[in-house]
């Protein structure tokens, strides 16, 4: 992927998998094994969200520049022909 997480993000969200596994699914992983599962979303799913991110972010973008558009066009003066 193309982001780093610090190693105190990454031994949190290693944490917080084998917190998962244990309480939905009554299993007790290793954190190699949590490694592995954080590997794979941060490969396989974190780009669809990242993409999703995105695709939200200009949008808002391309709504806050068309306001800016329009507040713009209000400055303009009338001109006498």
């Amino acid at each position: 992927m193309f982001f780093k997480l610090t190693k105190d993000q990454q031994q949190l969200m290693i944490a917080d998998i084998q917190y998962f596994f244990s309480q939905e699914r009554d299993e007790e992983i290793s954190e190699f094994a949590a490694e592995s599962v954080l590997e794979f979303v941060k490969e396989s799913l974190a780009p669809h969200f990242y993409n999703a991110a995105v695709s939200d972010v200009k949008h808002l973008v391309s709504q806050q520049l068309f306001s800016l558009e329009d507040e713009l066009l209000t400055l303009e003066r009338p001109i006498r022909k």
